[in-house]
């Protein structure tokens, strides 16, 4: 690429830096970092974090989200896709 050292002048995330290594047609086609690991919240698990949202909302001294996840039916879900799904809803 004879316009890559323009390229470098910019601060770059590995996203970008694996799209001018591989091809800028690299991440479209399926291949890269951006490949979504995290499956998507389906419509019945948002009900139900937002019914434990509610629950334990009010709880003294507890710990919110510890509680969520010691109740949340689908297990594999970490602590901070729990944050990012309540702050998203």
């Amino acid at each position: 690429n004879k316009k890559a050292f323009v390229e470098l002048l910019f601060w770059k995330n590995p996203t970008v830096v694996w799209e001018m290594t591989k091809g800028y047609s690299s991440l479209q086609e399926g291949e890269g970092t951006t490949r979504s690991r995290v499956p998507p919240w389906t419509p019945q698990e948002e009900q139900e974090l937002r019914e434990l949202y509610w629950k334990y909302k009010e709880v003294e001294g507890g710990d919110i989200i510890a509680a969520i996840l010691a109740h949340l039916p689908t297990a594999g879900r970490t602590r901070r896709q729990v944050v990012k799904q309540l702050v998203q809803m």
